[in-house]
């Protein structure tokens, strides 16, 4: 770990791309509002300047307040309970092989009832070296916070955290508030930046006010849009943008699509239930951060409830009371497959020669 003055200073440096949008933000206001509209004199009528300014400060205030709260909310951390103690530690560190190591973090997960369903490429839970905890499902590491953060989507310069599990509704539509301000800022500069190059314009501060007012909105519009288009696709999808390059890993393997519930259910995840705060820069996401459902639940749970939305009335009429069942009475080892089965089960075979042909019958055991 580097001493305290490099930290500090490496601190205060991180902090500069958040200066640097602030400015801008703070220049465009007074370029906008106080020049534009008030001192220059550009604007032709007085209704014009009222309808410019109130539909200029919605925008400006929820770009504003959405990126203070990607900013400023704490990104989630990994709770205790997934934390190895001393013991354990030693115990994982002096292993003596991985498959030790994968038993040691299997039953400290069974004892501690841990939702965890994500794996490495070899099927172990997955564990931190640096923060010595087995990490969350959709939790990762990051250098730059140091510790490892829930559903962590990647660590932002420009909002100077980590865009996670507890901001990362924050994040999405500070973009797409951030889009709106700069492409309303364009769009109703047009026409004095029209007029400024037609000769129309006079004043050489009001000259670059608007000359760069209207093309520093013009490029951040062009770079937002894809930005926020990405992050829209990664939302309606279920993926952080770590997820996007590298699959989560389940005990079927890797998918992409492990954590996807449908677009509805997908958005409903990170904006919540509740309609009239979607899109307010309000914490309304559903679950812990620390398990999350998959695929693979919400199909058995969408076929159970179609199971369970048959209607008696309208079925086909079954037989019997639901207790005992008629059988087929038959010698178990006159059942060719069956009796291969058995035979291999008992005298722990690999291999048995099927009856019909000369061909050999494998037989593996998928539980």
């Amino acid at each position: 770990m580097p001493p305290a003055p490099v930290r500090w200073c490496m601190a205060l440096v991180r902090w500069f791309p958040v200066v640097f949008i602030t400015a801008v933000v703070v220049w465009s206001y007074y370029a906008y509002v106080i020049y534009m509209c008030f001192v220059s004199g550009v604007v032709d009528t007085v209704a014009e300047q009222v309808i410019l300014l109130l539909l200029y400060h919605p925008f400006f205030l929820f770009f504003g307040w959405s990126y203070w709260q990607a900013i400023y909310t704490e990104p989630g951390k990994t709770p205790k309970q997934f934390y190895l103690s001393e013991q354990d530690v030693a115990r994982f560190e002096s292993s003596e092989n991985e498959e030790q190591q994968r038993q040691i973090l299997a039953k400290l997960v069974r004892d501690r009832n841990l939702p965890v369903q994500c794996r490495t490429a070899t099927g172990a839970y997955r564990y931190c070296e640096k923060c010595k905890c087995i990490k969350p499902d959709r939790a990762h590491h990051c250098s730059m916070c140091g510790t490892c953060i829930l559903k962590m989507d990647h660590h932002c310069p420009w909002v100077n955290n980590c865009v996670s599990f507890t901001n990362y509704k924050f994040f999405v539509i500070f973009l797409g508030y951030a889009l709106l301000y700069c492409l309303y800022v364009t769009l109703t500069v047009l026409k004095y930046f029209i007029r400024f190059w037609t000769g129309g314009f006079h004043n050489d501060l009001g000259r670059f006010h608007i000359l760069f007012l209207f093309f520093a909105s013009v490029m951040f519009s062009i770079s937002l849009i894809s930005l926020f288009g990405y992050h829209v696709f990664l939302t309606l999808h279920n993926r952080s943008t770590l997820e996007s390059f590298r699959a989560p890993i389940f005990r079927t393997g890797p998918d992409k699509n492990g954590f996807s519930l449908g677009k509805r259910a997908n958005f409903q995840e990170i904006f919540g239930d509740d309609r009239k705060k979607w899109f307010l820069p309000v914490f309304t996401s559903l679950g812990d951060g620390l398990s999350f459902p998959t695929r693979v639940d919400a199909n058995v749970a969408s076929s159970y409830n179609t199971m369970s939305e048959t209607n008696p009335a309208t079925a086909s009429p079954s037989f019997g009371d639901g207790v005992t069942y008629p059988t087929r009475t038959e010698d178990i080892d006159s059942d060719t497959l069956l009796g291969a089965r058995q035979r291999w089960a008992e005298e722990g075979g690999e291999e048995e020669t099927s009856p019909v042909g000369t061909s050999k019958v494998h037989l593996i055991n998928e539980r």
